[in-house]
């Protein structure tokens, strides 16, 4: 079966911030195995994103190969995720339909706080 892959085109404009530390991903956590990338065998480990946009702010739960998780990545820290793509999966379950989108990317960039733009007017519209 053919499988889906979108590539996700993340803005310069865009602010990706980690919410979770990396932890490691598993094919079987009872026997101690851990998934493994397909085409390096790289172990692969998830953590949660947040991707903002103006206003607008989406979690995301991303798999990324342990190679591509940069030194002194840490929860708070802002990223640039490289290569993101993203894979709509289904399947049933129990009679079930359960549906969702895994997203996965080659590596983490750490990158520099962005700018907070600044208040022009207090609460009663005043200069502040």
């Amino acid at each position: 079966m053919a499988r889906t892959v979108i590539r996700v085109h993340v803005l310069p404009t865009t602010n990706v911030m980690t919410g979770t530390p990396a932890v490691p991903k598993w094919k079987d956590q009872e026997n101690g195995i851990r998934a493994g990338d397909f085409e390096t065998g790289a172990p692969l480990c998830t953590l949660t994103l947040f991707v903002m946009e103006g206003e607008r702010a989406e979690a995301l739960k991303v798999t990324v190969p342990q190679t591509g998780l940069p030194n002194g990545l840490h929860p708070g820290r802002f990223v640039r995720p490289v290569d993101l793509f993203a894979s709509p999966w289904a399947r049933i379950f129990n009679d079930q339909l359960q549906e969702g989108v895994a997203y996965r990317c080659a590596a983490l960039e750490l990158v520099d706080a962005p700018a907070m733009p600044q208040e022009t007017t207090g609460p009663e519209g005043a200069a502040a």
